[in-house]
């Protein structure tokens, strides 16, 4: 089997882990709160990536942090802290089927932020791209006419995407360091800062059994998912990588369906097709404008022989995909 086919094979892997953190945290938020959830799932993907990031002399090649870092590091952080703390709420009160879709609102939010504070350019085509996603973002908010009552599950989960929206654009500024600190100072500082503001606010500390499979849920749905999509990333690039891991929130979806016998109704399936059109569209202006401009730039990546500087036509990447000219960086949730 050649190495393209292996990559994309390593893409769709990194997409189907990361959907399992939706119907799988569901079912955990039965036996611990919210914020201990939020927590340990941070914690145990800082700590997987922390771990191979000690082990593997060829991770810990590359540009290192620095001071000038610090404020976007720590924005990072802190947005970190708040965003799967929203989330978590928002699945106790919403199905894992529609956190899974409203996970997409991201891409709005993080283009609009892009586009207000660092005046990046947003094509036509993604325009249309997000009003396909805030539509069906909308759908799975309102709950009936009577009052316009919105469901407050749905709009937490969309805090949580504005939260992460905010943080991509941060996390932007230092993507071209080394991915693995990055990732393994995400997951640590933001799972036990989401854990200190657990115990004070009361919350129950869980069992250690629990607490052990939270932790090997996000080593796996978010840790590994990165280690996979940045296998895949230096092979066959991050359009393409990009247009594999879109399917995360539909395969999250399709699980909640599976195993925890969630109901479809016309109001989601209304939804579903908006936003696997918007989704469609942010990966057919993903892949249409891998143009960009070559520079020298340090490959970090598992796959790498060498952390020396090489020659090669980069895109943006993450979940929100609106500027491809952007270096690629990687989030704990994709």
């Amino acid at each position: 089997m050649n190495k393209p086919i292996i990559a994309t094979l390593f893409a769709i892997l990194a997409a189907v882990l990361y959907a399992i953190s939706m119907p799988a945290s569901k079912v955990l938020l039965e036996s611990v709160s919210p914020m201990m959830m939020a927590a340990f799932l941070y914690i145990g993907a800082g700590l997987g990536i922390g771990l191979m990031f000690l082990l593997s002399k060829e991770a810990r090649q590359g540009e290192r942090l620095d001071k000038a870092d610090l404020p976007y590091t720590l924005g990072m952080v802190l947005l970190d802290i708040a965003a799967p703390i929203f989330l978590m709420l928002g699945l106790r009160l919403t199905s894992a089927a529609n956190a899974a879709l409203l996970n997409n609102f991201e891409i709005v939010a993080t283009a609009t932020i892009a586009l207000a504070l660092f005046k990046e350019h947003i094509s036509k085509t993604l325009w249309l791209a997000l009003l396909f996603i805030t539509l069906s973002s909308m759908i799975l908010s309102f709950e009936g006419l009577a009052g316009f009552k919105f469901s407050w599950g749905s709009l937490l989960v969309l805090a949580a995407a504005i939260c992460w929206g905010l943080e991509n654009n941060f996390t932007r500024k230092i993507s071209h360091k080394n991915t693995y600190e990055i990732v393994t100072i995400k997951g640590l500082f933001s799972g036990f800062g989401a854990l200190i503001i657990a115990l004070l606010s009361g919350n129950t500390f869980p069992k250690i059994g629990t607490v052990l499979i939270v932790l090997a849920l996000g080593y796996v749905a978010y840790g590994l998912s990165i280690f996979f999509y940045i296998k895949a990333q230096h092979v066959i690039g991050a359009a393409k990588t990009s247009a594999w891991y879109a399917i995360a929130p539909f395969v999250g979806a399709l699980l909640s369906f599976i195993f925890l016998k969630e109901s479809i109704g016309l109001q989601y399936v209304l939804a579903l097709v908006l936003m696997f059109l918007g989704s469609a569209l942010v990966t057919l202006d993903t892949l249409t404008k891998t143009h960009s401009h070559e520079h020298s730039h340090t490959i970090i990546g598992p796959s790498s022989a060498s952390a020396t500087p090489q020659t090669y036509t980069h895109s943006h990447k993450h979940h929100h995909l609106f500027d491809t000219r952007k270096h690629k960086h990687n989030h704990l949730k994709e």
